[in-house]
């Protein structure tokens, strides 16, 4: 067991690659560090999933979302009040994941837009965090997250961050949130590396985004949470810090912003 614990906090437990051997994911994760696990929603349909997965669970917490691929898909995409209704769970901490895909472009993107929207209005309401994905969209993310907050303020997190350096510095001058995940510890990575270095240690956090991009060295492989200690390895590397402080640092970071988690360890 690792002398340090901290928070996974975005993995997908409810899809099958994690779902059928949920017991050993989560002993091996638990041997890894984690404390806690956030499950995203990422369909309105399929909600009670991950709520099922919490009210199991007392160190797994959840999310009530519309990912931006299934905008186009689900009936229920842009209704602010079925999002009010799921996240008023007390172990829901956040709406989303929600935002902008153009690397895929599953949905039409003013379908993604309108979405985003609604889920935005539905945190604000609830008073939680939003969960973004933001891929191949950074200026219209940026012109929508402005748009959105100068209406009236609400507080994100950009996660699984792979963007531009324009969208980072302008989402933390807001006041949000970033997550790396394994790409952080792709060779590949070097300016997201390099972002990382500089990001503010009071606003960062780790995730595994599992089963998707394990980090090096199981890239390629099904990515679980316990994983998530190798991003945070490159991330304390990075900003110069030992593991237990970025441990620590992460985790008190993820229990400010989704509130709901509580101030203990």
């Amino acid at each position: 067991m690792a002398g340090f614990s901290f928070i996974d906090s975005h993995a997908h437990l409810d899809y099958p690659q994690l779902a059928g051997d949920l017991p050993a994911v989560l002993a091996r994760a638990e041997e890894a560090g984690i404390s806690d696990i956030i499950t995203i929603g990422v369909r309105p349909s399929t909600a009670d999933q991950p709520r099922q997965l919490a009210e199991a669970h007392a160190n797994i917490w959840f999310s009530a979302g519309c990912h931006p691929h299934e905008a186009g898909r689900e009936a229920e995409a842009c209704n602010t009040e079925l999002f009010i209704q799921q996240g008023q769970h007390p172990k829901c901490v956040a709406i989303g994941e929600c935002g902008l895909d153009y690397y895929y472009d599953y949905a039409p993107r003013d379908q993604q837009a309108a979405s985003f929207r609604a889920q935005i209005e539905a945190a604000r309401q609830l008073d939680l965090p939003v969960i973004i994905h933001a891929r191949d969209a950074d200026a219209d993310m940026i012109a929508l997250i402005e748009e959105e907050y100068a209406a009236r303020p609400w507080l994100g997190l950009l996660h699984c961050f792979s963007s531009g350096p324009d969208l980072a510095w302008r989402a933390l001058e807001l006041g949000f949130y970033i997550s790396f995940s394994g790409i952080l510890t792709f060779n590949s990575a070097k300016q997201l590396q390099e972002l990382a270095a500089q990001i503010p240690p009071d606003r960062v956090l780790v995730e595994t985004d599992a089963p998707f991009l394990a980090p090096v060295p199981h890239r390629g492989a099904s990515n679980e949470p316990a994983f998530a200690l190798h991003t945070l390895e490159k991330l304390a590397e990075l900003q110069g810090r030992g593991l237990a402080e970025m441990a620590e640092l992460t985790a008190a970071n993820t229990r400010a912003l989704f509130r709901r988690m509580g101030a203990g360890a």
